[in-house]
């Protein structure tokens, strides 16, 4: 026999067994609805930082009238003599670099006696043309030739590219605004800069949602608990 009177409890087991369910219904509701939100979030989250990125990327650059960044191409993919050759430079006054890359012709090969002269001049012919040897450089995935001119001010010049060899010889002309020294090897930690920013900040989110969702499945876990022990209580009374 029940040590407690069942008049006035047993008769309204069945309310308080519906409330009790009502209860955990409630809270489990409330849990799939914040688990709701929580998977909103993180979605927008780790769909909105590719978002974000793209959209930095695609800003348009503001233009500076220094070049401080990497070597950039002036001539790209041209056939020239019996080669296809690729002119890439960094014109900086004083001191400016220039980096051929080779490629055979469809069908052919580089010839052992290749030979590439870099000339320069400025656009308004205020000097004569001045011409320097390109020297080989080893590498073993491509061929590469590598030349330094002087540029003695900030203004437009005249590249000439020109080969030689016993297979043939050509040459390409361009031109290239020489522009003051950048910060030296500062440069690229520079530039770099805004993208170490976006990367950063794309971590945070992701380490933000992470915690998020730890905190969601804690909560989950002591609501079930909870749940679970006033229903044992409930069933026990």
């Amino acid at each position: 026999m029940a040590a407690v009177s069942a008049h006035g409890n047993a008769r309204h087991a069945d309310e308080r067994l519906v409330a009790s369910e009502l209860t955990t219904f409630d809270q489990h509701a409330s849990l799939e609805h914040d688990s709701m939100n929580m998977q909103d979030r993180f979605k927008f989250e780790r769909q909105g930082w590719p978002g974000i990125l793209l959209l930095l990327l695609m800003m348009p650059p503001v233009a500076a009238r220094a070049h401080n960044g990497p070597p950039f191409p002036i001539i790209e993919n041209k056939k020239v003599g019996p080669c296809i050759v690729s002119l890439w430079t960094h014109p900086d006054v004083g001191t400016g670099a220039f980096y051929v890359f080779v490629e055979p012709a469809p069908g052919g090969t580089v010839p052992d006696d290749l030979k590439i002269q870099i000339a320069v001049q400025p656009a308004t012919g205020r000097l004569p043309e001045a011409s320097y040897s390109a020297a080989r450089v080893k590498s073993r995935d491509q061929v590469q030739y590598n030349a330094m001119a002087d540029f003695d001010r900030q203004e437009l010049w005249r590249v000439r590219l020109i080969v030689q060899s016993a297979q043939g010889s050509g040459e390409a002309t361009t031109q290239v605004e020489v522009t003051p020294p950048g910060f030296g090897r500062w440069d690229l930690l520079l530039y770099l800069l805004p993208f170490l920013l976006v990367a950063f900040l794309w971590f945070r989110g992701i380490a933000r949602v992470r915690r998020r969702r730890s905190e969601l499945i804690t909560q989950e876990a002591q609501a079930a608990n909870t749940a679970r022990v006033a229903g044992t209580a409930n069933h026990a009374d």
